[in-house]
């Protein structure tokens, strides 16, 4: 693939350390509820299920917004919408800083959905102003350390809340990201927007923001097991009736919010399936892990305290946070064909020999540390090269929609994670059996083996 054509302006150091150390700062904010939530739930009175909401509402709404921010993005320049959406963003957080109850920080929640649009947004920029390959190396950059953020807030949260209040977690990462706006507004080169001769695709945007809103509940509803069979099969038409019916407006629309002939792509296309069988494997692996360092050590288990286990898993974390920037290096360098194959072939590997040997946590630590590992090149080198092979008008939209990919992968490996456990407990003592742990990983393993079919099947057209 050809270069692209580069700005004038070109985007330097300052200004793409700025969109990290932003990247880092919404990172942080939007992790600093999980290991908050008991907390919360006693300071406000709620039940766990309320409790529970705080975190939901937040992947609802990123999943709902992201899409609609991208679209904004190469319409309106991803300078001015990023600093719009940054603004809600800010007062979000401000608002979940002053919450008297849980209405009040639920609001504040769903306006900090937004700041999972941040990552299209950046993407637009230095693909505008930086070639092919220095934009999949910022990308994965960008990436990396908004994933870095998530391990900073994991590790704050609770000196904050009990050194201080649980009201300064939201207000500290809500100061730096107001103060590095400002430094990003300074830094980073002006952004015009592209010129279309058509307006902005309203029915689209609402029938993709109703898809997804209905998806994430959906999921999320699945997941707490609130949910009748029948219901089950209810959301599942409604989502394919919207789907369809978003689908339909797309083919008619003059100036559709997404080109389905892109998405049709085979590059495209590969890049959708490969991201969701890789976050969906990784998503099992992520609930699985910390459920059997749970377990009481008087049987398989290990009987790990909640500041134990997020001991257990921080190296896979940061291993995480390193293999985002890997990969955006890595596709440039070798393209994410290659970059899937090893992941997979890692991932595989990992999942068939934790399934045999999981009796002692170091097995348990490395095995997270080389699944983050390859989960996080693998989905970065098709987000970077998405980026660059699609046309820069439409780097917004093709970004977001594969950043929503992975959420949905993660939401949807959870609730495959859980009930297989679910159906493997003991009806006595409602904990799992061990052969529910091993039929887990074996599966995984083999979703992740799925990306080997799939980059063998499409070989050419995956590569980006």
């Amino acid at each position: 693939m050809s270069e692209v054509l580069v700005s004038p302006v070109r985007m330097g150091r300052q200004s793409i350390g700025a969109l990290g150390v932003l990247a880092l700062a919404l990172g942080t904010l939007q992790s600093v509820v999980e290991p908050a939530v008991p907390l919360l739930q006693r300071e406000l009175g709620v039940s766990p299920a309320e409790g529970a909401l705080v975190g939901n509402t937040l992947l609802i709404t990123g999943a709902v917004l992201t899409p609609v921010a991208g679209k904004l993005g190469d319409r309106y320049g991803g300078k001015q919408v990023l600093l719009w959406l940054m603004a809600v963003v800010s007062v979000g957080g401000l608002l979940a800083s002053f919450a008297p109850n849980l209405p009040v920080l639920l609001l504040g929640q769903v306006l900090q959905g937004g700041m999972v649009g941040a990552l299209p947004l950046s993407f637009i920029l230095v693909r505008k102003h930086l070639t092919t390959g220095e934009s999949q190396a910022a990308i994965g950059l960008v990436v990396a350390l908004f994933t870095g953020g998530g391990m900073v807030g994991t590790l704050i949260a609770g000196p904050i809340a009990e050194g201080l209040s649980w009201h300064w977690i939201f207000a500290l990462p809500t100061i730096v990201i107001i103060a590095m706006t400002v430094v990003v507004t300074r830094l980073t080169p002006h952004d015009p927007p592209i010129h279309s001769d058509g307006g902005i695709d309203w029915p689209g945007v609402v029938l993709l923001s109703t898809t997804l809103l209905a998806l994430m509940l959906g999921l999320v509803l699945m997941t707490s097991g609130s949910l009748s069979p029948i219901a089950v099969v209810a959301i599942a038409v409604l989502v394919a009736c919207l789907a369809t019916g978003w689908v339909a407006v797309e083919r008619r629309a003059d100036a559709p919010m997404v080109d389905l002939r892109m998405l049709a792509k085979p590059a495209m296309r590969n890049s959708f399936v490969l991201t969701f069988v890789i976050t969906t494997s990784f998503g099992m692996v992520v609930f699985l892990l910390p459920q059997l360092f749970a377990v009481s050590a008087d049987g398989y288990g290990f009987g790990a305290s909640t500041t134990a286990i997020g001991l257990f898993l921080m190296p896979g974390a940061i291993v995480g946070a390193l293999s985002d920037s890997v990969g955006g290096v890595a596709a440039r360098r070798f393209g994410p064909r290659v970059v899937v194959l090893v992941g997979a072939v890692v991932t595989v590997a990992t999942l068939i020999a934790l399934a045999a040997a999981h009796t002692a946590a170091w097995q348990l630590v490395v095995a997270k540390a080389l699944v983050a590992f390859a989960a996080g090149i693998g989905t970065t080198a098709l987000l970077a090269g998405t980026a660059t092979a699609v046309e820069a008008k439409a780097t917004g939209i093709a970004t977001s929609l594969l950043v929503v990919t992975r959420v949905i992968g993660v939401a949807v490996g959870v609730q495959v994670g859980g009930a297989i456990l679910a159906a493997g407990s003991d009806p006595v003592t409602d904990q799992p059996n061990e052969s529910a742990f091993v039929l887990g990983f074996a599966i995984a393993g083999l979703v992740a083996a799925a990306s080997l079919l799939v980059v063998r099947f499409t070989r050419k057209g995956a590569q980006a």
